[in-house]
């Protein structure tokens, strides 16, 4: 019943979409809890929050603590990987509390993933085609919904607030270690480099593009370095790396008439110069003219024309399955079905990429629709009111009344004054984050 139910809150993302979870589950008279790690956590979650401030050595006893004193049976954190949410994980495992791991959506941009126990390559979603059809046809087709509205403005705003927080919480905080790779503050001027330079990359993208036009292209899409799914979910440190060993795999097994398109990804506001890393490799390997590189363009209108599409096991590559364009993986990815991707080594897939199977990606999706995603999203006021009310409705709960806590400004204005589920049908225990490299 809900009223036996207790929740606790770890890390969200940045705005107000945990807090205003938790206090619609509050309004029907559930226990719901929230730990602040970070000075980003205090300020989006300023009243209630309970400050865990010490050593990370000293946060798994603090946790499995919390979790008995609180009797609590459901975890709710975003992101599966940070460091901190690996060990609260685990912890909740031992004592059979559920964990729902909220994360950007496998289908976007109208969706969120909400998984029980792990997303991504730690989805317990079954990776067996025959399943997968099978409960295509027992699950409903995926309604015609109007689009989820979004403001990027919106997002740069949450973001921009929560990390200046996080650099200004430190003293609060002082041993608070993050789960991003790179700096902050450097991160914020690549985003003022990126928009001062969008014009020119515009212009670039389209001309590298018309050059191209018409000719055989294999598209490889880039990934952010310090996302997770690179750093646990691939063998790979980083997408210098990673694409380093697909421009030698290109170099050595395609033939002379095809080429390979380098596609940015469109978040990434890193200062490495990408351009003249895959003009070095071009020089080196003899691929001048046949290796391109392109920051902008739209991957969608690419893959009705590819050849096939490379990726460690970016989202990007359902485009590619929703148009039956071949995708080969080098990393753990969810859809890396046998029937739905190149199951040889990427050696071969130049040469001979599978393409998917007929009916096997609607077969896929719909299932992925129904176990692993939730509709709404962060970058505006009703998509976070959709999202709530998607994941209330996977939690098994209702809305029960439309309290919530009081108003965000309020709240800091007075501050500043003063063991792991079996697997069940349709699920997989989740697979080790090795390579897949075939052959």
């Amino acid at each position: 019943m809900q009223d036996e139910r207790a929740f606790v809150f770890l890390q969200g993302p940045p705005g107000p979409l945990f807090r205003r979870l938790a206090a619609t589950i509050a309004a029907g008279g559930t226990p719901v809890y929230r730990i602040n790690l970070s000075g980003g956590d205090r300020y989006d979650w300023p009243d209630g929050g309970i400050d865990f401030r010490g050593r990370f050595a000293d946060w798994p006893v603090f946790f499995d603590k919390f979790l008995r004193e609180r009797r609590i049976t459901d975890l709710v954190l975003f992101g599966d990987c940070r460091p901190y949410h690996v060990s609260a994980h685990g912890m909740a495992a031992l004592r059979g509390v559920r964990t729902h791991v909220l994360e950007e959506g496998y289908l976007r941009p109208d969706w969120m993933t909400f998984e029980l126990e792990g997303v991504n390559a730690l989805s317990t979603l079954s990776r067996e085609k025959t399943w997968l059809r099978q409960e295509a046809m027992r699950l409903p087709r995926e309604p015609t919904l109007p689009p989820i509205t979004a403001s990027f403005r919106r997002r740069a705003r949450d973001s921009y607030w929560h990390y200046h927080h996080v650099l200004s919480g430190r003293l609060r905080y002082p041993h608070y270690r993050s789960h991003r790779s790179g700096s902050i503050l450097m991160e914020g001027f690549g985003w003022l480099w990126r928009f001062a330079r969008s014009g020119r990359r515009a212009r670039v993208a389209a001309e590298t593009l018309q050059r191209i036009a018409g000719k055989p292209l294999f598209v490889l899409a880039l990934q952010l370095s310090g996302d997770f799914q690179i750093r646990a979910h691939s063998p790979f440190p980083d997408m210098q790396s990673a694409t380093s060993y697909v421009i030698e795999s290109f170099a050595a097994h395609a033939t002379a008439d095809l080429h390979l398109l380098i596609k940015a990804h469109p978040l990434d506001c890193s200062f490495f110069n990408w351009a003249e890393f895959v003009r070095r490799h071009a020089v080196r390997l003899g691929l001048d003219g046949r290796l391109h590189f392109i920051d902008g363009g739209d991957l969608e209108d690419l893959m009705e024309t590819a050849r096939g599409l490379v990726c460690v096991n970016s989202t990007s590559a359902t485009l590619a399955l929703a148009a039956s364009t071949p995708v080969c993986t080098i990393g753990e990815a969810i859809y890396d079905v046998p029937g739905l991707t190149h199951q040889g080594h990427l050696d071969a897939f130049w040469a001979a990429p599978t393409p998917p199977e007929p009916g096997l990606y609607l077969a896929f999706r719909r299932a992925l629709v129904a176990r692993c995603l939730v509709r709404g999203g962060l970058a505006s006021e009703s998509a976070v009111t959709t999202l709530i009310d998607s994941i209330l409705d996977r939690l098994g709960l209702t809305r029960a009344s439309q309290a919530s806590f009081p108003p965000l400004e309020d709240v800091r204005s007075r501050s500043a004054t003063g063991s792991r589920p079996s697997a069940q049908a349709g699920r997989r225990e989740p697979r080790s984050p090795a390579a897949r490299n075939r052959g």
